[in-house]
């Protein structure tokens, strides 16, 4: 029993009268909803696109039988992990047609039962794109809103209570954008009142600006001259002014979000357009890690916007590596250390001012293979890491090493990977972290489970 619940316990105890009672608990009540905060989770990595959790009431080890589920709702094939927002989560999916041909769909269920409410969807040709499971980014939620990507392309704007479409586009058709290897991932990122997408289009519309209401272009920036990568629009405030870094294949670019001027570039060319990680960062510091070319740290200007490299990484192989050559995994930033998963699987500490390594382990990911990987979330002063095997672990990481707490079957791994794995497939989507419970999806359901103490 939390400790917030039984010192209101004792207050109600010492609560004799019916009137005393009353008030005895409406005060208790009170005192609990304001001790206990609870937060969703609307967009790719939580609020601000940080992967830190801020909940408190989380259970310290996980329960012996597992942990409790609140519900499962069958889902179809995708890699987009959830957001979840005012009392609904919402989660994008793929069903196959014939040939490479389907429909994705926007699924809206009810948070507390994952009941659908609606279902929204549209043709999909997947010729040309490689894992074609499904849907790559995670929905973003906006107030009466959601904003969601398809692998191919296709942006929609939907009323999140009713899944009516406001407005949409289609890279490929409105922008004469090129498909990505990979797919179109950049989860799209709001910011007032313009959603920054990752477009990839031409002329000059690699970053395109749109209303968020309307739909209608606001700016476009960067040349489409190179592959535009995988990677979600951040904002980063540094040297007095709100920042978008684009984290491109060609560079790392720094925007203002209000027009699309460019403030600074840093050249960084990533072997087969591979600029997936996400850019993490703190109030003068941006670190970035790619799987073929390692890791870049930039110093942040605190008097403008300008930046400058601190370190990089020498390796441009994914097999012989120095510092962190990271692809699915977003490496973590806390104070002097890095913590992260490199190419093949191995858990790695960091010297944030040099870049040099501090200590490796293979005990996260269990497994030496090619994109082993997990998504790491702080919590307090311990991580939530759900690794590819389906597991979700707690652990503590400092340089001294690394401290698991305990470790729990999550979801099972459902998508098949071209590399050998023991257990015949991986789990590569992002859990949302909301109301002290944790949602996730493979290629077949959608879960939910309690993680509170």
């Amino acid at each position: 029993m939390p400790v917030q619940l039984e010192n209101a316990m004792r207050f109600l105890d010492r609560c004799f009268t019916s009137r005393a009672w009353r008030l005895g608990a409406l005060l208790a009540a009170a005192f609990c909803a304001a001790s206990l905060s609870a937060a969703d989770w609307p967009e790719w990595r939580g609020a601000g696109r940080r992967g830190v959790w801020t909940e408190d009431g989380i259970l310290e080890k996980f329960p012996a039988g597992g942990l409790k589920l609140s519900w499962r709702t069958p889902l179809g094939g995708g890699y987009a992990g959830p957001a979840v927002s005012n009392g609904r989560v919402f989660v994008t999916e793929f069903v196959a047609g014939q040939g490479r041909r389907g429909v994705e769909r926007a699924v809206c269920l009810d948070e507390q039962t994952g009941k659908v409410l609606w279902k929204r969807e549209w043709p999909v040709d997947y010729a040309g794109l490689q894992y074609d499971v499904g849907p790559r980014a995670t929905p973003t939620v906006e107030g009466d809103r959601v904003y969601v990507l398809g692998a191919v392309g296709h942006l929609l704007c939907l009323n999140a209570k009713t899944g009516e479409v406001l407005w949409q586009k289609d890279y490929r058709k409105d922008y004469n954008a090129q498909l990505p290897t990979w797919g179109m991932v950049g989860a799209p990122l709001v910011d007032g009142g313009q959603l920054i997408c990752l477009v990839g289009g031409e002329p000059n519309a690699k970053v395109v600006s749109f209303d968020k209401m309307s739909g209608k272009e606001l700016w476009r920036a960067i040349s489409s001259d190179a592959e535009p990568g995988y990677n979600p629009p951040v904002i980063v405030e540094a040297g007095g002014t709100r920042q978008l870094i684009i984290w491109h294949p060609a560079a790392i670019s720094s925007l203002d979000p209000k027009t699309g001027k460019a403030l600074w570039d840093v050249p960084f060319a990533v072997h087969m357009g591979m600029s997936v990680a996400t850019p993490v960062w703190d109030a003068n510091r941006l670190l970035v890690s790619a799987f073929y070319n390692g890791s870049r740290m930039l110093r942040l200007d605190p008097q403008k916007p300008a930046a400058e490299l601190i370190w990089r990484g020498m390796s441009d192989s994914e097999i012989e590596t120095d510092t962190l050559h990271a692809v699915v995994t977003t490496p973590i930033l806390d104070g002097d250390y890095i913590y992260g998963i490199c190419s093949y699987g191995q858990f790695r500490c960091l010297d944030a001012r040099t870049g040099k390594r501090v200590w490796e382990t293979m005990d996260v990911t269990i497994e030496n293979e090619r994109w082993a990987s997990g998504q790491i979330v702080k919590h307090q002063d311990r991580y939530f890491i759900n690794n590819d095997r389906g597991d979700l672990i707690i652990a503590k990481l400092s340089p001294q090493g690394y401290q698991e707490i305990d470790r729990t079957r999550l979801i099972e791994p459902t998508t098949a990977v071209s590399r050998r794995r023991a257990l015949g497939a991986v789990h590569w989507s992002h859990p949302a972290y909301a109301n002290r419970h944790i949602l996730t999806r493979n290629d077949r359901e959608i879960v939910r489970y309690s993680l509170v103490r």
